[in-house]
């Protein structure tokens, strides 16, 4: 995000620059139903916390064949809440694989929902990069289900793309480049 940020004549800042640590609390915030609603609960609970406009997002996985999911589940999917890094990112992705043995239609999309609050004025904004799972990973960038994402505007999985590529295409800097739009708009 700070890049585009940057880039759009904004001089972003993060939590730890703040000094405002993480709390247990913040587990539970993502506790909705919607890409929408996650963004908006954090960036409205960072802007309570720091007192600044907030910006975040809630972003995942969907998967035609699944009924969109995992969703709003992506980075939990598996259930396992022991989990954390690789070793979580395996078991979504073995979930995945097994969900999707027998399926013809393989068509998925990464979602984002970019919110800002400042107090005054609550903004979201989406985006959606589209693609298909593969049955085999590809690739070492990225994270999560990156190396089973194929990317019809890259023409190759997350996993494999640079990061420069795919920060062109990805869902959250769509949804990011549209959040600002919105800002301009709205004064």
């Amino acid at each position: 995000m700070r890049p585009l940020l940057t880039g759009a004549g904004f001089d972003p800042v993060d939590l730890r620059e703040l000094g405002i640590a993480e709390l247990p609390e913040e587990a539970g915030i993502e506790c909705f139903d919607t890409f929408d609603e996650n963004a908006l609960a954090k960036a409205r609970y960072f802007h309570r916390r720091s007192g600044l406009p907030a910006i975040a997002d809630d972003s995942g996985l969907v998967v035609d064949a699944l009924d969109g999911q995992p969703g709003v589940h992506s980075k939990r999917w598996s259930g396992d809440t022991s989990l954390e890094g690789q070793r979580l990112d395996d078991a979504n992705n073995a979930l995945l694989m097994r969900r999707l043995a027998d399926a013809s239609d393989r068509g998925a999309r990464y979602l984002c929902v970019a919110a800002y609050v400042d107090g005054v004025r609550e903004l979201v904004a989406p985006g959606q990069t589209e693609g298909r799972i593969v049955t085999a990973p590809s690739g070492v960038h990225g994270f999560g289900y990156d190396p089973y994402f194929f990317s019809v505007d890259l023409g190759c999985t997350f996993g494999d793309a640079d990061v420069a590529s795919k920060e062109r295409i990805s869902h959250r800097g769509r949804a990011l480049r549209a959040l600002l739009e919105l800002l301009e708009q709205h004064g």
